[in-house]
């Protein structure tokens, strides 16, 4: 959904900029380097983190440590580094992602550079449509192998409290994208006939879908679920525990995931 090229710039900064923490509520500064960063006035400001975890090798692609079991036999993190084919867990997560009002700004700030407007920091801060709630942390989460759309509702998120409390999402949908691969390599593009809700650069829909009957395979789309992180008594630049339990039941993951590493 976002462009290589901008999440390597995303990388580039991360490494080289200030010290960074998720934007609970957008406020003058941060939005004017939201706006800034747009507008090519100054190095990208990461507005989100995405932690890849396909498999390479037998390995993560993601740091060493990304992904622990939380819940199940030793075999959940065996079995997931195996081909998919060969695996008897069920579907997997591809990547996962984490953003703010601070990345739907951005993506409002260039769609008006690119109609040739001129964004100010007043008109980021109105309300807008479509925009999170004060307080909200989006978590997108890549879903791939998945044999059957109704088990998309199957999966369990939560975040884990500095008190150890697990914290279930305010609300959950799923992004318009799921695709089903039939045997022969064919896709066929999921349909949905509902209203739709746009959040950042991708579109949410809690509808039912539906695919070509014809086509057999697993299916693959994202999965978006909001939390109220500070309201668990977390900080806005803390290390954080996303704990997820797939449609199989058995295992359960933790992902730890830093909010210090964007805004």
């Amino acid at each position: 959904m976002r462009k290589s090229a901008s999440f390597l710039a995303l990388l580039t900064a991360l490494s080289s900029g200030p010290a960074l923490a998720w934007v609970p509520k957008l406020e003058e500064q941060s939005a004017q380097a939201v706006i800034d960063s747009a507008y090519g006035r100054r190095a990208a400001t990461p507005t989100f983190l995405t932690v890849d975890l396909s498999v390479d090798s037998g390995k993560f692609k993601a740091p060493e440590g990304s992904v622990t079991v939380f819940d199940g036999p030793e075999t959940c993190l065996s079995d997931w580094l195996t081909p998919l084919s060969e695996s008897s867990q069920g579907s997997r997560v591809a990547s996962l992602t984490l953003s703010g009002q601070a990345d739907q700004l951005l993506f409002e700030a260039q769609d008006a550079r690119d109609n040739f407007k001129n964004m100010t920091v007043e008109e980021a801060l109105k309300p807008a449509d479509g925009r999170l709630p004060d307080g909200q942390l989006r978590v997108d989460i890549a879903v791939k192998g998945l044999n059957d759309l109704q088990q998309r509702s199957a999966y369990l998120v939560r975040l884990k409290g500095p008190d150890g409390k697990l914290i279930a999402p305010t609300r959950f949908s799923f992004v318009d994208d799921w695709k089903q691969v039939g045997v022969s390599g064919a896709q066929a593009t999921a349909t949905t006939s509902s209203s739709t809700t746009t959040s950042g650069n991708t579109t949410d829909t809690t509808s039912t879908t539906t695919v070509d009957s014809k086509l057999t395979g697993p299916y693959a789309g994202t999965l978006v679920y909001y939390f109220e992180p500070l309201k668990a008594g977390l900080n806005a630049n803390d290390k954080v525990d996303i704990l997820l339990r797939t449609e199989q039941g058995a295992c359960a993951y933790d992902f730890n995931l830093d909010l210090g590493k964007f805004n």
